[in-house]
């Protein structure tokens, strides 16, 4: 059995003097009350073999409709809890989180109903200060936020 692989973009700004990153939000019935600790760079799985850089900038793509050119900065891979590995690259840029446009996914809902429904696999996006965004990224990913703040140029 593989091992779980997953790749993403931090993207980061600065406004106003502070530094500010982009997170999503997962979209679906289960995520839809949640807030703290339930955003998350875009981000998505891929197989050994695939380079997980051009899986980190489609999932970007995927998830939010836009595309970021421009040098990526590796951070240090973060094992999650669940035993999944993310490779996370940071990026200067910037994004309108009112243009996103998200893949869906199809989802049996209500359970046991037999209705399968299309939901997007991320329902918002927006920009936060560092502070914020611990408090909202899952926590198996506040490492790259630690990270960002060696990487990122004031």
């Amino acid at each position: 059995m593989s091992k779980k692989l997953s790749a993403g973009l931090l993207l980061y700004r600065q406004c106003e003097g502070r530094l500010e990153v982009f997170l999503v939000h997962p979209g679906g019935p289960f995520w839809a009350k949640k807030d703290a600790e339930a955003w998350s760079i875009p981000k998505g799985e891929y197989e050994e073999g695939e380079d997980p850089e051009a899986v980190a900038r489609r999932e970007f793509t995927e998830e939010t409709g836009g595309e970021l050119p421009g040098l990526l900065q590796p951070l240090a891979p973060v094992k999650q809890p669940s035993g999944k590995l993310i490779s996370a690259w940071a990026v200067e840029g910037d994004f309108d989180p009112a243009t996103l446009k998200s893949n869906t996914f199809p989802l049996e809902w209500p359970p046991r109903s037999g209705k399968v429904q299309q939901f997007p696999e991320v329902d918002r996006g927006a920009w936060f200060d560092i502070p914020t965004a611990c408090e909202k990224i899952l926590a198996g990913q506040r490492p790259f936020l630690e990270q960002l703040l060696h990487v990122a140029k004031p």
